[in-house]
């Protein structure tokens, strides 16, 4: 006994072990069983038993897929069953050897497999049992062993947590995380093929908030998120995807009918007012519905769409749904194309200037010239006024065109004024407002007239009546610099803003140019309107008594020309006379007008 312990149990024998094993394999908790080469129960343990509630003594024998309770994981107890890794063969021992001194084979290895796949099991008395499922291969001879875990308590956990993740906690709502994969699965599987999207926000929650505190907000959210979930037939998907926007998508659409259905009802069912702790609470929604084919369409594309169509219906209105419009949407991409290249087509040099004459109604002389800018887009063509210059003018983009067009319009009119210098010819050049407040307008006309060698005096600015009218401190100084430098000023589309002549004295303009509606309203005498000429004439008087000259636009016809002759009108501008058109026609129409002289 003095020597080391021996840690070799040589006092077991071969049935002490057997006995040993058994004892062991009935006592374990894990539920556990034996598996013959054949895949038959060889022995089952009483916690698989009682797992299955079955007798485990039963299940001796049988094959384990014969049982209901185990054909679910047929998958994993029929998966080939890999082999041990074989020993290099040896050679033979030495003659006359003994296999104890001579070389061995390596004993096979049990193969132990991690934990396997988990599975829904049936108990005898019908409940589901989820485990993992995991196989040990015992011997060489192929029997494994079949061990269970059961898992559902982590199996809830991980339920309610995900649950949690993939829910709103103010409304109880899918939140966006569970709404886009719905929607992501919806594109490939919807059974009709098409798919349909109510994209809404609520109309001035923001007041209830601000007003009544966020917890009451909350509950109003809770209210709303329980009647969106039972507007049309309730087979719609509700999610709050934040705020106070929320989404019904309809994974297999029937067709636009069946959204449009649901986004009225939507309406009807926000309409009734909401009593929220004493409070009696109205509010409305604005609803983007999208409705379209599976194939081809985008998460990110749908959702583009069903936010544009609802910025479209708060635009609209709000308190009403809007229908995705492919039409109004590829003329919103086209004007944020638009907006987006501005200024860099301003570098590049795509823009143009043409010219529309202005002529003395008293003896149809040539007076002068309005330069229209155009844009020569490289993908839409030749885009007018319209198309861009409001854009410029949100962009910050006028600036630098404004700056273009007027030494653009400058050194083609001296380059006209040097070819026929009597009479002389003025230009007239669009000025926004913008180019007042956001760059020096007074250096940068001074600049350009020295640059160009035209007089001060052939150059007239236009700007709106609003614009005009609105002016003080550093616009009506920057106005006032230029008609002391000799600029003319006009007030452009006069009659359509202010129209107050009286602040007209204090400014320093010196023609008007009347809005085109006024002359339209008396093209023909059989077309005549008695109060547009009332008005114009009333204008024109007025105009004149303040010293100012009147330029009467949009002048179409014979008729209309003589009239405002009649009326007083100093100069006509219009496609009476002509269309807009480019510098070397304009040059050649300076040239016929003088050899008529």
């Amino acid at each position: 006994m003095n020597g080391p312990l021996s840690t070799k149990p040589d006092f077991l024998t071969e049935s002490d072990k057997r006995a040993a094993f058994r004892a062991a394999f009935h006592a374990a908790r894990p539920p556990m069983a034996m598996l013959g080469p054949d895949g038959r129960v060889l022995a089952a343990n009483p916690a698989l038993g009682r797992l299955l509630g079955a007798d485990p003594d039963g299940l001796a024998g049988m094959p384990a897929d014969h049982f209901p309770a185990l054909a679910l994981a047929l998958d994993a107890l029929h998966a080939p069953t890999p082999q041990p890794p074989s020993a290099p063969a040896s050679p033979p021992p030495p003659s006359g050897g003994s296999p104890a001194t001579g070389p061995r084979r390596a004993a096979p290895q049990p193969d132990t497999r991690s934990a396997g796949p988990v599975r829904r099991l049936k108990h005898a008395d019908g409940h589901s049992v989820w485990a993992e499922i995991s196989l040990t291969t015992l011997t060489s001879s192929g029997v494994r062993l079949l061990t269970l875990t059961d898992v559902g308590e982590r199996r809830d956990l991980q339920a309610r947590l995900r649950h949690l993740q993939e829910h709103d906690p103010v409304t109880r709502l899918p939140n966006r995380t569970l709404f886009f994969e719905r929607l992501a699965a919806a594109l490939t599987e919807s059974a009709t093929g098409r798919i349909g999207l109510c994209y809404l926000d609520l109309d001035g929650f923001k007041a209830v908030n601000d007003t009544l505190g966020h917890r009451l907000g909350d509950r109003l959210l809770r209210a709303v998120g329980t009647r969106l979930a039972r507007s049309g037939d309730g087979s719609h998907l509700v999610a709050r995807l934040g705020g106070d926007e929320f989404a019904l998508l309809v994974e297999s659409s029937s067709g636009t009918e069946e959204l449009t259905r649901l986004a009225a009802a939507v309406l009807d069912e926000l309409q009734r007012p909401f009593d929220i702790n004493g409070h009696r609470l109205a509010v409305s929604a604005s609803i983007g519905v999208v409705e379209r084919e599976c194939a081809g369409t985008t998460v990110t594309g749908l959702m583009q769409a069903a936010d544009t169509t609802l910025y479209w219906a708060k635009a609209d209105g709000r308190a009403r749904w809007t229908l995705f419009d492919p039409e109004r949407n590829a003329h919103r991409m086209t004007r944020q194309s638009l907006s987006a290249t501005l200024r860099p087509a301003v570098e590049r040099g795509e823009f143009l200037l043409e010219y529309q004459p202005i002529v003395s109604l008293a003896d149809n002389t040539l007076r002068g010239a309005e330069a229209l800018v155009r844009w020569q887009h490289p993908q839409y063509g030749r885009l007018g006024p319209d198309r861009f210059i409001g854009l410029a003018e949100e962009t910050g983009a006028i600036v630098p065109l404004g700056r273009w067009a007027l030494a653009e319009a400058c050194r083609q009119a001296s380059h006209w004024r040097r070819l026929y210098p009597d009479p002389p010819l003025y230009v007239s050049v669009n000025v926004a407002v913008r180019q007042v407040w956001d760059s020096d307008l007074v250096a940068d006309v001074a600049r350009v007239l020295d640059q160009t060698g035209l007089p001060s005096g052939l150059l007239q600015l236009e700007l709106t009546e609003s614009a005009v009218m609105g002016s003080a401190g550093r616009p009506l100084q920057a106005l006032q610099e230029l008609s002391d430098m000799g600029v003319r000023i006009a007030i452009d589309d006069f009659g359509t803003g202010y129209s107050n002549l009286a602040y007209l004295s204090r400014l320093p303009v010196r023609g008007l140019k009347l809005d085109g509606t006024f002359v339209r309203g008396f093209r023909t005498a059989r077309h005549l309107n008695p109060a547009d000429e009332t008005i114009v004439t009333a204008l024109v008087q007025l105009a004149h008594s303040l010293g100012l000259t009147v330029t009467a636009e949009c002048v179409e016809g014979a008729a209309q020309a003589e009239r405002l002759k009649r009326i007083g009108c100093d100069t006509g501008q219009g496609w009476h006379y002509s269309r807009p058109m480019p510098p070397e026609v304009m040059l050649q129409l300076i040239a016929r007008t003088l050899r008529r002289r």
